[in-house]
């Protein structure tokens, strides 16, 4: 009788954990996995810089 009490416990918490699993994953968007090369990340920044001159210049 042990046993089974401990056995059905065991079997539910296991259920409880992939159900909060697959709740917890289900709501994270899909990474894009697009490279960014250096010639983008340099003109990303040098407008960065600008924007950053132009704001405080007010």
């Amino acid at each position: 009788m042990m046993t089974f009490i401990l056995a059905s416990g065991y079997l539910f918490v296991v259920y409880l954990l992939l159900a909060l699993a697959k709740r917890g994953t289900s709501k994270i968007p899909p990474r894009q996995t697009q490279s960014i090369s250096s010639d983008e990340l340099a003109a990303e920044v040098s407008m960065n810089g600008n924007i950053t001159e132009i704001v405080s210049g007010q």
